[in-house]
C-alpha cells in the first residue's frame, strides 16, 4: 500500500521545522567559533585593569630560555599626565596588561608569529585599536611605543616597533607598569 502524499500544509510545517533547525544549529556553531579577522588578536571587552607605577630604577632584562621578551612603552609627550588613558594591550586574544602615562611593561613570549592589539580604556575618548603583527625569536627583546595624538579634531592611536637603543633609554627613563585587573 503506497505512503499518502503529504498536504500543503504538513509539507509546509515540515519545511519550517527544519528551517528552525537548520538556523538554530547555525547559530550555536556561530557563537561558539574563536572570533575572525584583524580583532582577533584583542582581548575580551570586559576587562579593564588598574596601573600602578614602580619609580625605582629599570634595567633591561634577558629574555627566559627559549623565549622573547615584548615590551610595550605608551609615551604620553608629556609629564602632565593626570586624566591620560589607560592603554590595554593584548597578544594573541589574551590581554597581557596596562599601561597609564609614561610607562612600561614587558611580557615573555614564545617564538614564532604573535599578534597585537592596544586599546584605550576610557569613556572619555572615542573607542580605538591599533594591531600589529611580528615574528619573535628566542632569546630576543622587541620593543613597541603606543602614543596618542590628539588635537581638538583628531585623535590616533599609534603603535609602532621602535628600535633597540631607544627602548632601553625608554627602560631607564619610564616607570614600570604594574597591572592588574579590576574585578
Amino acid at each position: 500500500m503506497a505512503a499518502a502524499a503529504p498536504s500543503g500544509q504538513n509539507l509546509a510545517n515540515e519545511v519550517m521545522k527544519i528551517a528552525v533547525i537548520t538556523l538554530l544549529l547555525g547559530a550555536s556553531a556561530f557563537a561558539q567559533a574563536a572570533p575572525a579577522g584583524p580583532t582577533a588578536a584583542c582581548g575580551p571587552a570586559n576587562v579593564d585593569f588598574k596601573v600602578k607605577l614602580d619609580q625605582s630604577q629599570h634595567m633591561v632584562t634577558q629574555p627566559e630560555p627559549g623565549k622573547a621578551l615584548v615590551y610595550f612603552f605608551s609615551d604620553a609627550g608629556t609629564t602632565a599626565t593626570l586624566g591620560y588613558p589607560t592603554e590595554k594591550l593584548a597578544i594573541d586574544g589574551a590581554w597581557a596588561g596596562a599601561n597609564h602615562g609614561n610607562s612600561y611593561f614587558s611580557v615573555p613570549v614564545d617564538p614564532g608569529e604573535h599578534h597585537v592589539c592596544v586599546t584605550l580604556q576610557s569613556s572619555l575618548v572615542a573607542p580605538r585599536v591599533e594591531l600589529a603583527h611580528f615574528t619573535a625569536e628566542a632569546a630576543r627583546a622587541y620593543y613597541y611605543r603606543v602614543r596618542l595624538v590628539a588635537s581638538r579634531s583628531i585623535e590616533l592611536l599609534e603603535l609602532d616597533p621602535i628600535d633597540s637603543d631607544q627602548g632601553k633609554y625608554l627602560i631607564e627613563t619610564f616607570p614600570l607598569a604594574v597591572s592588574t585587573r579590576k574585578k
